[in-house]
């Protein structure tokens, strides 16, 4: 959509070709409904949250960023807000209201817009142009030509959306190199039985340490944040903000160890002693009961069961040994990851069409004049928070300014 208002606005007559029976289907489904469409941070700040070369998109986040976004959809009637750790939202909430001023802007710019229009292939004819095999809205093949083409199909997350890897089916059709794919922004599917115990717990506030399971002493990822236990896992964004150091390394076998620590500002001494003080409350009490301002309920049980303690000892009978295997099982709840919920629950596909194919600036093929490429297609992504919108954004405004 925005490729097409790009072009169209740089002179061009444009047909926006939309495999889907409406326009922004993806969209709807961003910020949990709400379309956390860019992050209003500075330019370098984001480019530190971009985890896949960044370098590359120095020239088209530099000639469309944050900003630019913003002030073309309140000025096409979406008035925008930012909130905490500056993802900004619409004002209503609703990402229908950023779809609904794309399309104004589409129409207002005179874009043929053409729905439930799936194209099969793309094929370069002798005089230049291109010619498309495209299946219309009836159900009927037919041809269409045009001067450039810009492939804006996304990756593989969200098949419903209608990514289904079309893009690079694209690319490979023309000896364009695919980087191979993974889901990425993805919860992890988890080995010990008493995450599902769990399930719909949200925790905030806590901080985690993921290690190799063959490398105890490596750290590949760390964050704090909010984690979510699941029935098959944990998900929520600190799991989804690891996945893209992972989910390469996952799909090849290795396993590793996530390590959750429930009360991070207070050390295990300091720990030690807000527990005793509870007990000093509540000498006669059972253990469970004790530590009911420690832990949500749900999570008790199985706190204390990985302490190896009894849920109905008396707090007067607990050791100190006792009570040090209770803290250090809050400040090191430790999980087995063993995959990820695959590209049906990924927020963004990892890969995609080799950047060193693409010209940074123009985003149009190096093999294949005319030919461009923006968005998830490209081997392009970065962590949650509106920035990998915002890559598509950018790049698909510089595919329309240099077509």
């Amino acid at each position: 959509m925005i490729a097409a208002i790009s072009a169209a606005k740089n002179g061009h007559a444009v047909t926006l070709l939309e495999k889907n029976e409406k326009l922004g289907k993806k969209i709807y489904i961003t910020g949990k409904g709400r379309c956390n469409l860019t992050n209003a941070c500075d330019f370098d700040t984001f480019l530190q949250n971009v985890t896949v070369n960044s370098r590359f998109l120095y020239s088209s986040l530099h000639g469309f960023f944050n900003g630019d976004m913003c002030e073309l959809l309140e000025e096409a009637g979406c008035p925008l807000k930012t909130e905490r750790g500056e993802r900004v939202f619409p004002v209503s909430d609703h990402a229908s209201d950023v779809t609904k001023a794309l399309t104004k802007l589409l129409k207002e710019n005179l874009v043929n817009i053409r729905l439930s229009c799936e194209v099969s292939s793309i094929r370069k004819q002798e005089n230049g142009s291109f010619s498309l095999s495209v299946t219309n809205d009836h159900g009927k093949k037919e041809m269409l030509s045009a001067d450039a083409v810009i492939v804006c199909t996304g990756g593989l997350s969200y098949a419903t959306t209608g990514s289904t890897g079309d893009g690079y089916r694209f690319a490979e059709q023309f000896g364009i190199e695919v980087k191979d794919t993974f889901p990425s922004l993805v919860p992890f599917t988890i080995a010990e039985s008493d995450c599902r115990e769990m399930q719909g717990l949200s925790l905030k506030n806590i901080s985690v340490t993921v290690t190799p399971l063959s490398a105890p002493e490596k750290t590949i990822y760390e964050d704090f944040g909010e984690l979510l236990f699941t029935h098959f896992g944990v998900s929520g964004p600190v799991i989804l903000s690891a996945s893209p150091f992972l989910t390469e390394r996952l799909s090849g076998g290795e396993r590793f160890v996530l390590h959750i620590d429930l009360k991070p500002a207070l050390t295990e001494e300091k720990l030690d002693e807000r527990i005793l003080r509870d007990f000093a409350e509540q000498k006669n009490s059972n253990l469970a009961n004790a530590i009911s301002k420690l832990l949500p309920s749900a999570m008790r049980p199985v706190i204390l069961h990985r302490a190896k303690l009894s849920p109905e000892k008396k707090v007067h009978d607990i050791t100190k040994e006792e009570r040090t295997r209770l803290v250090k099982s809050i400040k090191d709840m430790s999980f087995t990851i063993t995959g990820t919920r695959g590209f049906q629950e990924a927020v963004i596909t990892k890969g995609g069409i080799s950047v060193s194919e693409i010209n940074p600036k123009t985003m149009e093929s190096k093999k294949v004049p005319g030919l461009y490429f923006a968005g998830e297609v490209l081997d392009i992504d970065a962590l949650t928070g509106g920035f990998n919108l915002q890559l598509a954004w950018s790049t698909g405004w510089a595919a329309g300014q240099f077509i």
